[in-house]
C-alpha cells in the first residue's frame, strides 16, 4: 500500500454490528492502512464481546507497531448517551446500558470516542466519500434496518437526546405496516431488509404461483430474503415486483421529506438494500425530483455510497481523530 508522510494522523475505526465486527489503522488523508473482521456472535453477551473486540484491535496495532495511533473510534448499532459513554440499547447485541467508553479506555490506554453505526458511516462518507467537500448531507443507508445522519451547514446533527437521524422510523405510509418500534408505517418497515423478508414470506404463502420465482431461487419460502426478492423482480416475478415497487415508493417519500425539511445540497444512498439493486437509485432520483419542492430540490445531487464496506470504520477513525485533535463534535 501507499502510505502518506509523517504528518499523517492515524486513528483505528472500529465497526460492531450484529453479525460481525471490523476493525482498521485508518489515516486522516483517508488512507486504511490494515483492517480485520472477526464474527460478533452476539449471544456471547456484552462482556466477552468487548474482550473479543479488544484482542482484535491489540492484534491490528501489533502489526501495525510503527504507527503511532491517536485515537480509536467506534460506531455501534444503538442509542449513545449524549456523554458518549454508555450504550443505552443495542438491540442486534441485546445491549443495554453498557458502560463502553470507558472499558476500551482502560485497555487501550488511548482516547476512545463512540457514536451510532450510521453516523459513522456518514462520517466516512462525508469525509472521504461522496459526501466529501459538502456542508449541507443527508445520508441514508438501507440495510436490514434504515438509518440515517444529517450534516448541517459543516455540522454533524445530533439532537436534544443523540439520537438525531432516525430516519427509519418516519412515517411514510400511515395505517401501513407494523414496525418493529412499535409504531405503523414507518420507513424501515417497508424498505428495510427484515420487512423485505417478511412481505416477501407473507406473499410467497398467500399465492405461490406469482412469488414461484423468489420460491424457486430461495429453495423454499422460509429462506427468500431481499436479495431474492430482487434477484426475481428483475426476473419478472409478479409478488417480487410489487414489493420492490413498494420500497421505492417508500424510499422516494423519505428522501422527499429529508429534501423538504433539511434542504442538504447532496443525499448519499447506501447499505445493503441499495447495493444489492443499484437501480433502486436512478428509480428514487426520478421520483424524488418529480415531487419534491422544487425550491428545495434545486441542484440536489442524489449519490450512491462509495466506500461500500469501509465506511463505517473509516468513519468511526475519522470521529475519534477529529475529536482527539481539538476540534468539537461535529468536525
Amino acid at each position: 500500500m501507499n502510505y502518506v508522510g509523517k504528518n499523517e494522523k492515524w486513528g483505528i475505526g472500529i465497526d460492531m454490528g450484529g453479525t460481525k465486527i471490523e476493525a482498521a489503522i485508518v489515516g486522516d488523508q483517508g488512507k486504511l492502512r490494515d483492517q480485520l473482521r472477526i464474527p460478533t456472535n452476539s449471544q456471547d453477551g456484552a462482556e466477552r464481546i468487548i474482550e473479543r473486540t479488544l484482542r482484535a484491535v491489540k492484534e491490528l496495532m501489533g502489526r501495525n507497531s510503527d504507527v503511532e495511533v491517536a485515537a480509536a473510534g467506534i460506531g455501534i448499532a444503538g442509542q449513545i448517551d449524549n456523554e458518549g459513554e454508555y450504550v443505552i440499547h443495542a438491540p442486534n447485541l441485546k445491549w443495554s446500558r453498557v458502560n463502553l467508553r470507558q472499558q476500551l479506555v482502560n485497555v487501550l490506554a488511548m482516547p476512545v470516542f463512540i457514536c451510532n453505526d450510521v453516523r459513522a458511516a456518514a462520517w466516512g462518507e462525508w469525509s472521504f466519500g461522496a459526501g466529501r467537500g459538502k456542508k449541507d448531507v443527508a445520508c441514508i443507508f438501507v440495510g436490514t434496518g434504515v438509518g440515517g445522519a444529517f450534516i448541517c451547514d459543516g455540522k454533524m446533527l445530533h439532537g436534544f437526546n443523540n439520537s438525531a437521524g432516525e430516519i427509519g422510523h418516519m412515517v411514510v405510509k400511515v395505517n401501513g405496516e407494523l414496525c418493529t418500534c412499535g409504531n405503523s408505517g414507518c420507513l424501515e418497515a417497508i424498505a428495510g431488509g427484515w420487512a423485505i423478508r417478511k412481505k416477501a414470506q407473507q406473499l410467497a404463502l398467500q399465492d405461490q404461483s406469482a412469488a414461484q420465482t423468489m420460491i424457486d431461487l430461495a429453495g423454499g419460502i422460509a429462506s427468500i430474503n431481499a436479495k431474492t426478492v430482487f434477484l426475481a423482480a428483475n426476473q419478472g416475478d409478479k409478488a417480487a415486483f410489487k414489493i420492490v415497487g413498494d420500497v421505492v415508493a417508500a424510499l422516494i417519500a423519505g428522501v422527499i421529506s429529508v429534501i423538504n425539511v433539511f434542504g442538504p445540497d447532496r443525499v448519499i444512498l447506501g447499505g445493503g438494500i441499495i447495493e444489492g439493486m443499484p437501480t433502486l437509485i436512478q428509480r428514487i432520483e426520478t421520483g424524488v425530483k418529480k415531487h419534491a419542492l422544487q425550491a428545495a430540490i434545486s441542484n440536489v445531487q442524489i449519490l450512491q455510497a462509495e466506500l461500500h464496506g469501509n465506511a463505517g470504520t473509516m468513519g468511526a477513525a475519522m470521529f475519534a481523530l477529529n475529536n482527539v485533535q481539538g476540534h468539537n463534535k461535529e468536525r
